[in-house]
């Protein structure tokens, strides 16, 4: 059954909402976070609301790292990652322990009063964990972080997405792309539950070195910007590691044009997109046409098994 939708008042600054059962006191609403737009944190959290059910079965039961910006996307920010308490109780908690007894309680968003109650927190984008919450070490998805560095393009992120896009298909994998929202792209592969992070980290380095050793003048591994040449594409496999994350899907980020990291096709790769082609005010028209670009990663079927690559 389809929830009904919600709407959030334009005309006040303080509301409290009743969604899916559950009490969400919203603040602020009225704050512009984008003034030059026009767009107010309330229009932010309208916009999750109104892409939560595309977005909510990708970041569900995985711990979220908060940035949030308390003044907006151009003002100050800073990361979070224990829950802030208070908190409303229905908020669900995974903990996770670092090493040398320190457990961080991060807070998990799986229903639409969580993601609600997040984005009030002046959180613009949403920053998951790879893993879910019932094993940290074990990851469900391999990805690449292609960002231009110096004096390289937004094109030439797309034209080494192809590279790497053809090299996991070779490989048999099924690979998905999706802008950023910022300056490049990320792909993306459903992984089977199995290997280790530091097992996918270390497919993912040995796979990224290869494809920039073929294509030097094009792509660099160089993860220190004073070694990186100029006017290369960095794949980015660094993130891989236990514990970092990327901007989620259909994520909003703080730049001017209030970009969004969106799922888009191959085909629209190979025939050319702007970053700017992705903006809060459009992306949702985007999914009630296209659908969920992203929906098969949520099957086994579009899953790989890694073990086969390590196996003796």
């Amino acid at each position: 059954m389809t929830p009904d939708p919600i709407s959030v008042p334009t005309k006040v600054d303080n509301v409290i909402l009743k969604v899916d059962g559950r009490e969400v006191r919203l603040t602020n609403l009225r704050k512009p976070f984008w003034p030059e737009l026009g767009v107010t944190k309330r229009d932010l959290i309208q916009y999750y609301a109104d892409v939560a059910p595309a977005l909510l079965p990708h970041i569900r039961d995985r711990a979220m790292v908060m940035r949030r910006y308390p003044n907006g996307a151009a003002g100050a920010s800073f990361f979070m990652k224990e829950a802030p308490s208070p908190r409303p109780s229905w908020i669900r908690i995974c903990a996770i322990d670092h090493g040398d007894g320190k457990v961080v309680n991060f807070p998990v968003i799986d229903d639409r009063p969580s993601i609600l109650w997040l984005i009030n927190l002046g959180c613009i984008d949403l920053n998951q964990w790879y893993a879910r919450c019932d094993d940290v070490h074990r990851p469900d998805f391999l990805h690449f972080d292609l960002d231009p560095g110096d004096g390289a393009t937004f094109e030439q992120a797309c034209e080494a997405s192809l590279i790497v896009r053809d090299a996991l298909t070779t490989l048999g994998m099924k690979p998905y792309v999706k802008t950023t929202g910022s300056r490049g792209l990320h792909v993306y592969v459903g992984l089977k539950r199995g290997p280790t992070q530091d097992v996918v980290h270390t497919f993912a380095k040995a796979l990224a070195t290869e494809l920039t050793s073929r294509n030097p003048k094009l792509m660099t591994v160089g993860y220190r910007v004073a070694a990186r040449p100029k006017g290369r594409v960095v794949v980015d496999y660094k993130q891989n590691a236990w514990g970092q994350t990327l901007a989620s899907i259909y994520s909003v980020r703080p730049k001017p044009r209030a970009t969004v990291s969106t799922p888009v096709t191959w085909k629209e790769i190979e025939k050319g997109i702007r970053m700017e082609d992705f903006r809060i005010d459009n992306v949702r028209q985007r999914i009630a046409k296209l659908g969920d670009l992203w929906k098969p990663l949520l099957t086994q079927k579009e899953r790989t098994n890694l073990d086969r690559f390590f196996a003796q």
